[in-house]
């Protein structure tokens, strides 16, 4: 069993940023390609897993040298928890990183401590990063105020948990505003 793997859940690009979309946003699809490579790129030498949910993000991840977990889920939460299932015979722990990171730098070199981490967005409600131990029975929360529900996730399975709130991965690109930030 290797010590832990990086997975990115992404969306098909053709449905990406949909908030950026509805705002006026052209290309948004390419924008959310490119943020998603500087996240593939960011993570090595960790081993690397797309959770993907279309042949395009799939052929993309491989034309980048990626692992593809193919996922027909209906969500995000079912598909990274159909991941973290799946996966877990081989890694020790998995480490969730959202596509979309503006400043993804650092993540495959990262060493969480024991128990759960979770990297919160740039707000403190959201969960960008989340490290977990794949031998618990752990419920993803992704949506709103993911960040207080994957901290009581940790609390009812016992587990040591911190909260990483002031870190370059909190700026995740969902919203025009997200842009001005820069990257």
């Amino acid at each position: 069993m290797t010590d832990f793997a990086i997975l990115i859940p992404l969306k098909d690009f053709s449905l990406a940023k949909e908030r950026l979309r509805v705002a006026g946003i052209r290309d948004a699809g390419e924008l959310a390609k490119n943020l998603a490579l500087g996240v593939i790129v960011a993570s090595a030498p960790r081993t690397v897993i797309v959770v993907a949910e279309s042949d395009e993000v799939s052929s993309f991840a491989r034309e980048n040298d990626v692992e593809v977990f193919r996922s027909n889920a209906t969500g995000l939460n079912e598909a990274v928890s159909l991941a973290y299932k799946s996966l877990g015979s081989r890694f020790a722990q998995l480490m969730f990183v959202h596509g979309d990171l503006a400043r993804p730098h650092g993540l495959g070199t990262f060493e969480p401590e024991p128990g759960v981490t979770i990297v919160t967005d740039r707000h403190g409600r959201g969960t960008n990063v989340l490290v977990v131990p794949t031998e618990l029975d752990f419920q993803f929360f992704y949506g709103t105020d993911s960040r207080t529900k994957h901290e009581g996730e940790a609390e009812r399975l016992a587990q040591p948990w911190r909260v990483i709130a002031s870190s370059p991965w909190s700026l995740d690109i969902d919203e025009p505003g997200d842009l001005e930030l820069g990257f």
